[in-house]
């Protein structure tokens, strides 16, 4: 497995099959409402998303991951996934604060916000937690910005199952 070819930690690689089984149990529901999701990109991303976290536990893991995955020459897809996954996405002004290469790094494709999302969702344990836990964390640390891209993502994600949400 590659989590564990880049030494990445056991928290990290556990953390990342949790993010993976949601995410796929996300798109299996996506498919039932006859959107077309690309089932094995969502688990390689979902899989492969903190890559990045054997070089930093950063907000940058990101950057590192995108870094890594392309030295392994890894498909597009999967690098858009690993770059677009943190804070629901990161603005070109935060990118640019952070000393990001100038980059889109908000999630544009289904399985893109589908891994993004999943991420949100999943705690420290592995366990499946409540969206607002994560939009609490956000707000809380100062980030009243990526929380709302939380907010945003998880209404978008909700409407398209068909979920009900306040």
């Amino acid at each position: 497995m590659l989590l564990r070819e880049t030494s990445c930690p056991s928290q990290v690689i556990n953390h990342c099959i949790a993010v993976a089984n949601y995410a796929l149990e996300l798109a299996c529901k996506l498919e039932a409402n006859g959107l077309s999701v690309d089932l094995s990109l969502v688990e390689a991303g979902a899989l492969l998303h903190d890559i990045g976290r054997s070089k930093t536990h950063g907000v940058d893991h990101s950057i590192a991951g995108v870094e890594i995955a392309q030295n392994l020459g890894l498909p597009s897809t999967i690098v858009n996934i690993i770059k677009r996954h943190v804070g629901a996405g990161i603005s070109s002004e935060e990118a640019q604060r952070l000393g990001w290469p100038e980059d889109n790094y908000i999630p544009q494709t289904l399985e893109e916000k589908i891994v993004c999302y999943a991420d949100k969702c999943i705690g420290n344990d592995g366990d499946v937690v409540p969206i607002e836990v994560e939009i609490s964390r956000l707000q809380t640390a100062g980030f009243g910005a990526a929380a709302e891209r939380v907010r945003r993502l998880h209404i978008e994600i909700t409407n398209l199952i068909g979920e009900t949400h306040d």
